[in-house]
């Protein structure tokens, strides 16, 4: 008896299309919400975008150098593969643009936080931000929005400071900066001190941590000790407890100090605000920016999905649930909740996982995140559960066309994103999807997906042709998939 479908039938190539929302997601319809006017007092985004270009002047010279002198055929620009500007090149930088050497560098660090360069190992090529830089608002100030986002890495941190206590102050700074936003005016150093200690405290005590006391050998979550006796327990405890708090928070303020010094100037490098006569102000571009962001949370806090407290893994399975433009409000207000840094390491954490969807919409997030994770998605290449994720995202952020992107992977490489990619449909979506899912693989016939796919050894391999033979309306097609599958797991050929 014959198909009507031939066993070895095309399979017409296309490029993989992103995995779409779960079906139950189609139909919703959410309330368009009005968009929301900034504070009485913002500046136009023209005016602000002529602030940002008047304080990245210095940052596209250097970066429009690079463009014209660092083409190929040059010199590379950096020596060590860490965007650290080559000796060589700054002095050829610092005669061309009579500057001093450590002012290039400076330019030069500040061009790449922007995305005005970026390098790629010892190589630097001009970012689309420059490329758009005298025409487009909106890159203008996605440039400096990138800038504000790296102010931790705009000044060194202090070198006799714990790391530990300058990532805690990296952490609550974002607190901080909301309330010099909606003071709207100049606020006394002493209350941001007071502040950050205690959202610093916050964060201690979120992570349990137990003040150790020597002089008793005791310790509690409090800092509390006290008489060990019945009768003196309850009032020694509370007693002691106070004056532990009394006197510990003047030390905190005292340790935190250098600190908040460090963050405020570092912020004031990157124009976000202004110190002067012991108080801080926000600039115009500062307080557009902290609105920006308190608005990105504020949209998700009101989405039906509000993820913003919980962790990557439980927000990606809320997207999941959403449309694309939908899911990317919600990863930009998860990412504007937390450090970029600490952000980028549980994103990649859930993609490890062994649920496909969420690899996928882990990456989609780290396109919303754009080039402060560079680094990260660089350092996972060779993890070969990432690599085809990983790789497609460099290619993009590359400057390839999304279109073209997959042109990066080998042959192995596509076949096992497309077992990969399979697996979350298997998992999350409806059998036509998983047949139409087909249509994306590079392979021409079914016979030799089939041979590629046995050989490729994704762990899911065998579930995902069970439930394409499963799936698949072709009886002839579908027996050949469970053979294929049968033989996968049995190790045979």
């Amino acid at each position: 008896m014959t198909s009507r479908i031939p066993r070895d039938s095309r399979l017409r190539l296309v490029r993989p299309r992103p995995l779409a929302a779960a079906p139950t997601a189609v139909n919703q319809r959410r309330p368009r919400r009005p968009a929301p006017r900034p504070p009485e007092g913002t500046p136009a985004p023209a005016e602000l975008a002529r602030m940002a270009r008047s304080g990245l002047a210095a940052a596209a010279r250097v970066a429009r150098w690079a463009d014209a002198a660092l083409g190929p055929g040059s010199d590379a620009a950096t020596d060590d593969g860490k965007a650290t500007l080559s000796d060589a090149t700054a002095e050829r930088a610092a005669r061309d643009l009579a500057l001093t050497p450590a002012q290039v560098r400076a330019d030069w660090d500040t061009a790449r936080l922007a995305g005005l360069v970026e390098v790629h190992g010892d190589s630097a090529r001009p970012g689309w931000r420059l490329r758009a830089w005298d025409r487009d608002d909106s890159a203008v100030l996605r440039g400096w929005v990138a800038l504000f986002d790296a102010w931790s890495l705009a000044t060194p941190e202090p070198s006799d400071q714990e790391p530990a206590a300058v990532a805690e102050v990296v952490s609550a700074m974002p607190q901080v900066l909301s309330f010099l936003q909606l003071s709207a005016g100049p606020v006394p150093v002493d209350q941001l001190l007071d502040l950050l200690r205690q959202r610093v405290t916050e964060l201690r005590t979120e992570r349990c941590e137990v003040t150790y006391d020597p002089e008793t050998d005791t310790a509690s979550p409090s800092g509390a000790t006290g008489p060990t006796s019945p009768a003196g327990a309850t009032l020694g405890t509370a007693t002691r407890a106070e004056t532990d708090t009394d006197q510990a928070e003047p030390a905190q303020a005292a340790e935190l100090a250098p600190l908040l010094d460090w963050a405020l100037h570092a912020l004031a490098s990157v124009g976000a605000l202004t110190c002067g006569d012991g108080q801080a102000t926000l600039t115009p571009l500062g307080s557009w920016a902290v609105w920006v962001k308190l608005e990105q949370i504020c949209v998700a806090a009101q989405s039906p999905a509000g993820n913003i407290e919980v962790a990557a893994e439980e927000m990606l399975r809320g997207c999941a649930q959403l449309r694309p433009n939908a899911a990317r409000a919600e990863y930009r207000a998860w990412l504007a909740a937390r450090p970029v840094g600490s952000a980028v390491t549980e994103l990649l954490s859930a993609a490890r996982g062994e649920d496909a969807l969420l690899r996928g919409l882990a990456f989609e997030a780290l396109r919303v995140v754009g080039a402060p994770a560079e680094p990260d998605v660089r350092a996972v290449v060779e993890e070969p559960a990432l690599r085809p994720y990983a790789l497609l995202w460099l290619a993009e952020h590359d400057g390839a066309d999304p279109e073209d992107a997959h042109e990066v992977l080998t042959r192995e490489e596509a076949t096992w994103l497309w077992v990969d990619t399979a697996a979350a449909v298997a998992d999350h979506g409806e059998a036509p999807m998983l047949v139409r899912h087909l249509e994306s693989a590079v392979q021409p016939t079914v016979p030799a997906l089939l041979d590629e796919v046995r050989a490729v050894g994704h762990p899911r391999t065998v579930q995902v042709l069970v439930a394409l033979a499963a799936a698949h309306p072709d009886p002839a097609l579908a027996k050949a998939v469970r053979r294929a599958a049968f033989q996968v797991h049995t190790g045979g050929n």
